[in-house]
């Protein structure tokens, strides 16, 4: 039974538990639970989009010993992407436990992609989840004389149960949160508007001190949309109105600031606009209005308070929470306890105390504690945990404490010294006391990592405490704290603001972190766990200048990990940097590291919907296999309710072989099916048992390396629209043109199957972007060589499935590539075959009717010892050099041929060795070069196309003889033979052309606009002969033959295309259609609103359907044109003598009604709106449109029309040479080749070169050499950009301002020195003065004068008794 449970949230204690589970699946939860003395195991198939999911979920539970007083409570959360914890309590119901309602329905595991979550103000159950604290108990303040509360409340706000208490008050000394203070839902919660700031609303939400912190964390992600940190900086320090040193606001302002929007980091202050927490603010303020609107989305500021210290807290509380609630701020410009609008959420911690500091420090400590178990990155994929760093600015005595305890948790604290007394301290204990030893007379306890402080130290420590906080009592507490500070030295990090320049404070942060973790995992490189911080923070350019600037020799294990964040993170510097610096991605990318890939992709992505889709297909074939058991000591993993290994359950390559499938078509073989070891020709179902059992075995080829592993990521990055990322493994892959195009195709693929306009726009952007840069390469390539472009384009890849390029850009309609004059160039060449391209129409027309001239000079052929010539070519040629030809342009004599077994042995031979095909004699051989040629064969169906419409009009018009046994006449059976021969052609090219499947032959057959006119034209003539054959159906045979007449004529319309003038009217005229099937949309709607108001003003009853068809439809249709008949419609216009009737029996026999006069003026107001909007409107509308698709086709008329052009050439290429009827002798010839002498035809592949080894490697070497020349122009243009030359300057000024700071700062250090110099010199003379005044020494001789210094200092050669 499936219970659908609708309960409150609640938390009090419990156990909780953690299932991993994976995010292409929803996760089943099992939970044992024996806290409260019952047993309950629980099945939720749930689906978790979202960090904090409230129930309803679907449960299927069994519940054994369960009291209906102890499941009260049940609450699901999510705090990580890996892993639920589901918590439990025992607490009785009381009267707020409710029933789970019993449905029928299955929940669905999943909304999908195109689910939309709840509205974010759709928060009513955070009460049930949040509570807040409220004073309990009434403990008098003693210096209040009774009006105070310990709490810093007013005994009215404290309920009669807190002050009814005396014998419990009495007793009581000190107030404490937790025992004198209760929990209740809370009541302040939603978005918070600043009154005038005039920005966009924070979040904010009071929450009790014990709330635990991973609820609050999934409340922010999850709910309120705050993007994940890969680094939170937690700011603390003085409270009040203590002054902030200036330096210390640059340091945030240039410094942390600046670090947070590089590293995607939050800043966590105390968000009320006192101290720090104001400096914070206003430091993400100016950050935010100098900088752009992406990187103001990178600065999240959280602001943590304790609630009974916020000002105006009462404009915040409303039970079902504020959406927004209006904050009003006094006095802006004085420090308050007021909240700053700079922050972007507020977590304000109730502890039950009003007026009172420090009651957010222990929560705060725990959400630091909590976040710096978190992982980086998109489904917690990072390498690392999110780094957590606390920064101490000032401080006052209490603040050692809250030092104290985040360093015993390993949270690393960088301190400013110099910025006050609390910082100042711990800076000077970290650098005089450093030469001080611990004293280490007996080993510390197993576990404890302190060491006893000596005297000495103890003493020196005091005596700087007393000197930094002269009134504090307690003042050894306070020495205790310092020394645990001192223990732990290797987490604090000291930043010297008034020496070190903030610019450079993100990579203090680094250096920070990095010796943190150093210090927690002693196995850890420092340069492995900088790089990894580097990388979650995406900061490529400390990378380079600190880490990968040649002092360090990286190994590949170093780089694995960090690869892979970057790679799933859509980090392409650092995947670029990665493999620029001993990462070799031919070892690093196996089947098991890519699948990985692909189980990453986030669930709202299209490539993520699409193979869910296939993966539950095969799940679904899996539940049928027999269960193979887990081994004991490897948990289960909660992928899918079927049973088996996790292999089997998860994401495989066969999913992305589908899917590529699905979105290639049969342009490319399968994808993937060699490591799987599946074969093309086997049926969907058994092909996905044998993947079931091969995923339900060992998995061998998981440990394979992947075979193209550039070619692998680059469609991985194009599933993800990953534009950068997608480029550069682009540009390290092969075959740049082709996977160009293939880039090209799979992203307009997706942009049909996106929903969304923006995805699909971008989408369509870096289609186009990737078939500009496959037309770059190849005009790159034409310009270098012609013949190895030629070759390029028709050359089979073993990367892409053994497609070409062509191929390709044809299914990617890539008109912009096929535009292009080398690849025209390839098609003219074929399309003339042997034959000269300079030979006019009326010699080829001359001589398909006189064919003995062929062997005249009337055509010129590209002679024999030319083609010779050209294929002698590579052998006076160095084979390795790169410039010579590998495969130069063919002769097309044989390509022409049907005998297409010849033409690949041609291709394979054209480098040197002897063609297998004989030297034909010159007639035999001057007459193939002419039939076989694609234009010849085009003419002869040209001509006798028009020959079979000649027939067929004067058979239908003058020789159309009655049923049998009087007719058909024997033109006719001319005719029906004729068309018979057609039939059989099209049949061949839907049956007999390509390796595909029989549906994907007949799909692609139907695709093409103009088969289905040929489907349509043929049915109508065999519809027609059949019916002309029986004497009551003649007349009807008749005229489907006449309309069956029209569209063999508009076939014509096709064979027009080859012109380069006619064609691209072709394509206009088809998409004028498109708007004439709108305007005929609107024309209708007049013509029915009109035609049925004339119809029911002139006639008040006429029942004859085909008169009322005509008023109705034809009539108003007619007045566009002109045809008004006036007599019939005006009341004075009216004709007499005409019979008619309004009796109602002879309307209903047959008489003419007559026309109705009353309101016969209403009549003639539609006639004229009618004519006005139909004449003017409409018809004008229809001009523009036509205007408007004139417009736009003509400026790319070139374009369509080459595209159109070349499928054209496709289709004559691979047809006879003989056109109907005659056609029918080639196709008996095929037959007896092709299935009698079992012949193979390569032909019925178009332009298709077959390459291999050497001279595939050097037409690839050739390829990328034009590759990296377009790269290198781009580049190099670039860098001449206006943006770009601004950018080196700027970088240029501040290296400067950089140095000339450094020489200010040296400057003044030596005017420092001249005062000291200045000053011993002044000393010097007085102590020379007064011993040379005393008698305790007797000078031989007076002491020098500073000119005597001078000369001895001038010549250092004079002695003194020179001078």
């Amino acid at each position: 039974m499936i219970s659908r449970c609708m309960m409150p949230f609640h938390l009090l204690h419990s156990g909780n538990y953690y299932v991993p589970f994976s995010p292409l699946q929803p996760p089943v939860v099992c939970l044992y639970s024996d806290s409260v003395s019952f047993r309950m195991v629980a099945f939720l198939n749930i689906n978790l989009p979202f960090g904090l999911l409230p129930l309803p979920c679907s449960i299927s539970s069994h519940l054994y010993n369960v009291s209906a007083t102890y499941l009260s409570w049940a609450w699901l959360y999510r705090p990580t992407h890996s892993y639920i914890e589901l918590y439990m309590t025992g607490e009785e119901a009381g009267g707020r436990g409710q029933e789970c309602a019993m449905t029928d329905k299955e929940h669905e595991g999943g909304e999908g992609r195109t689910g939309r979550r709840k509205s974010d103000k759709d928060q009513s159950w955070i009460p049930n989840i949040i509570r807040k604290r409220v004073c309990t108990t009434f403990v008098e303040d003693s210096l209040s004389n009774g009006a105070l509360c310990q709490c810093g409340g007013m005994r009215e706000t404290h309920g009669s149960n807190a002050t009814g208490d005396y014998f419990g008050a009495a007793i009581v000394s000190q107030w404490d949160s937790s025992q004198h203070s209760s929990e209740y839902p809370t009541d302040a919660f939603g978005e918070l508007e600043f009154a005038g700031a005039g920005r966009r609303h924070s979040h904010f939400l009071r929450l009790s001190c014990d709330t635990p912190p991973q609820i609050v964390y999934s409340l922010m992600t999850a709910h309120w949309g705050v993007p994940s940190p890969n680094l939170v900086v937690s700011v603390v320090g003085s409270g009040g109105c203590e002054k902030v040193k200036p330096w210390v606001r640059e340091v945030l302002r240039q410094g942390l600031v600046k670090a947070a929007q590089s590293t995607g980091a939050w800043i966590v202050a105390g968000g009320l606009r006192e101290g720090v927490g104001r400096c914070v603010g206003e430091a993400v303020r100016d950050h935010a209005a100098a900088a752009s609107c992406l990187s103001q989305k990178k600065v999240i500021a959280v602001g943590v308070a304790p609630w009974g210290l916020v000002h105006h807290r009462e404009q915040l509380v409303n039970t079902q929470g504020s959406f927004p609630a209006r904050y009003y701020v006094q006095n802006a410009s004085r420090d308050s306890c007021c909240l700053d609008n700079n922050y972007q959420a507020f977590l304000l911690v109730d502890d039950g105390s009003v007026g009172r500091r420090g009651g957010e420090t222990a929560f705060r400590s725990m959400m630091e504690d909590y976040i710096s178990h978190q992982r980086t990155g998109i489904w917690d994929s990072g390498s690392i945990e999110i780094p957590v760093l606390c920064m101490l600015i000032s401080g006052e005595a209490a603040m050692l404490k809250r030092v104290d305890l985040s360093l015993r948790k390993a949270t690393p604290w960088l301190v400013l010294n110099g910025s006050g007394p609390a910082a100042d301290l711990i800076c000077e204990l970290l650098d005089a006391l450093s030469a001080v030893p611990m004293s280490c007379t007996s080993p510390p306890p197993e576990g404890e990592g302190s060491e006893s402080p000596s005297a000495e130290l103890r003493e020196r420590t005091r005596e700087r405490v007393k000197r930094h906080f002269p009134a504090e009592a307690d003042r050894e507490k306070l020495v205790d704290r310092a020394l645990s500070i001192y223990q732990n030295r290797d987490l604090i990090t000291v930043f010297h603001g008034e020496q070190d320049s903030p610019d450079d404070f993100d990579t203090v942060l680094l250096k920070a972190l990095v010796r943190a973790s150093k210090r927690v995992s002693s196995d850890a490189s420092e340069y492995t766990e900088e790089l990894k911080l580097a990388v979650a923070w995406n900061r490529v350019d400390i990378a380079n200048s600190e880490l990968f600037n040649g002092d360090i020799q990286w190994r590949y294990e170093d780089l694995e990990d960090s690869m892979t964040d970057a790679l799933i993170n859509n980090k392409p510097q650092f995947v670029r940097l990665f493999n620029e610096n001993g990462l070799n991605i031919l070892d690093y990318l196996t089947y098991q590291r890519l699948e990985g890939l692909y189980r990453s992709l986030s669930n709202s992505s299209l490539a993520y919907a699409l193979l869910q889709r296939h993966l539950t297909e095969r799940q679904s074939l899996a539940r049928s296999l027999p269960t193979v058991p887990c081994s004991p000591d490897e948990p289960t993993p909660l992928k899918s309710p079927i049973s088996g290994p996790s292999s089997a359950k998860e994401l495989s390559l066969y999913e992305v072989s589908r899917l590529l499938w699905d979105i290639l078509g049969d342009v490319c073989q399968p994808f993937y099916y060699g490591p799987l070891g599946l074969d093309q020709s086997t049926s969907t179902w058994r092909t996905l048992k044998q993947v079931n059992k091969l995923l339900l075995g060992d998995c061998l080829y998981r440990e394979q390396c992947c075979v193209h592993p550039w070619a692998s990521l680059f469609i991985w990055a194009v599933l993800q629209n990953r534009s950068e990322m997608a480029v550069y493994f682009w540009e390290m892959a092969g075959e740049s043109v082709l996977s160009a195009l293939a880039g090209c195709k799979i992203l307009r693929e997706l942009s049909k199957l996106e929903s969304e306009t923006a995805a699909k726009l971008s989408l369509k952007e870096l289609a186009q972007k990737f078939e500009n840069l496959a037309n770059e390469v190849f005009s790159e390539c034409y310009q270098s060589s012609e013949s190895r472009s030629f070759n390029l384009l028709i050359r089979q890849s073993l990367v892409w499935g053994e497609a070409t390029c062509l191929e390709m850009a044809t299914a990617a309609d890539a008109r912009l590539f096929f535009s292009h004059d080398g690849l025209q160039s390839l098609l003219s060449q074929i399309w003339w075959g042997d034959m000269e391209r300079s030979t006019e129409v009326w010699k080829l027309i001359l001589t398909f009717f006189l064919p003995p001239l062929i062997y005249t000079n009337l055509i010129s052929f590209r002679e024999p010892e030319e083609e010779g010539k050209t294929e002698q070519v590579p052998h006076g040629q160095d084979t390795d050099s790169l410039d010579g030809v590998d495969a130069t342009m063919f002769s097309l004599t044989d390509m022409m041929d049907e005998d297409a077994e010849d033409y690949a042995a041609v291709r394979v031979n054209l480098k040197g060795a002897p063609s297998s095909n004989p030297k034909r004699p010159f007639v035999l051989l001057r007459w193939r070069e002419f039939w076989f040629a694609p234009v010849t064969a085009f003419l002869g169906n040209v001509l006798m196309y028009f020959l079979f419409l000649s027939l067929f009009a004067y058979v239908l018009l003058l020789d159309f003889k009655p049923p049998p046994p009087h007719g058909p006449s024997t033109l006719e059976f001319v005719l029906y033979f004729w068309v018979f021969t057609l039939v059989c052609e099209e049949f061949r090219q839907t049956f007999f052309r390509g390796s595909t499947t029989l549906y994907q032959r007949m799909k692609l057959y139907i695709q093409d606009m103009w088969n289905k006119c040929d489907i349509t034209a043929i049915s109508l003539f065999a519809l027609g002969m059949c019916c002309r054959m029986f004497p009551w159906s003649y007349e009807f045979g008749r005229a489907v033959m006449a309309v069956d007449y029209m569209v063999f004529t508009l076939r014509l319309i096709h064979i027009f295309a080859i012109h380069k003038q006619l064609g691209p009217k072709i394509i206009i005229v088809e998409k004028m259609m498109k708007d004439v099937f709108f305007f005929l949309f609107f024309l209708a709607v007049w013509l029915m609103a009109y035609g049925v108001a004339n119809q029911a003003l002139l006639y008040s009853y006429d029942p004859r359907p085909g008169w009322i068809f005509r008023r109705v439809f034809y009539r108003p249709y007619l007045h566009i044109f002109g045809h008004i008949p006036i007599h019939e419609m005006d009341a004075d216009k009216l004709e007499e003598g005409i019979e008619c009737t309004n009796n109602v029996t002879l309307i209903e026999a047959g008489a003419e009604p007559c026309t109705s006069t009353y309101a016969n003026w209403l009549v003639v107001i539609l006639l004229v709106i009618f004519l006005l909007v139909t004449n003017i409107l409409l018809v004008n509308l229809l001009i523009a449109m036509f205007s408007y698709t004139f417009s736009k086709v003509q400026e790319h008329s070139d374009t369509h029309w080459k595209f159109q052009r070349y499928n054209l050439i496709a289709e004559y290429h691979s047809r006879p040479c003989l056109a109907p009827p005659f056609i029918i002798l080639s196709h008996l010839h095929l037959f007896i080749k092709r299935h009698i002498r079992r012949i193979p035809s390569v032909k019925i592949k178009h332009f298709v070169l077959d390459i291999r080894g050497r001279q595939a490697s050097r037409l690839n070497t050739w390829e990328a050499i034009q590759k990296e020349n377009i790269l290198s122009a781009q580049n190099k243009r670039e860098r001449e950009k206006d943006s770009e030359r601004l950018k080196r300057t700027s970088v240029k000024v501040d290296s400067v301002l950089k140095q000339m700071a450094e020489i200010r700062d040296h400057g003044h250090r030596l005017r420092i020195l001249e005062a000291e110099l200045e000053y011993c010199s002044s000393a010097l003379s007085w102590m020379v003065q007064a011993l040379s005044q005393s008698n305790l020494i007797k000078p031989t001789r007076p002491p020098p004068a500073l000119r005597d210094l001078t000369l001895q200092l001038a010549d250092p050669s004079l002695d003194n008794n020179e001078i």
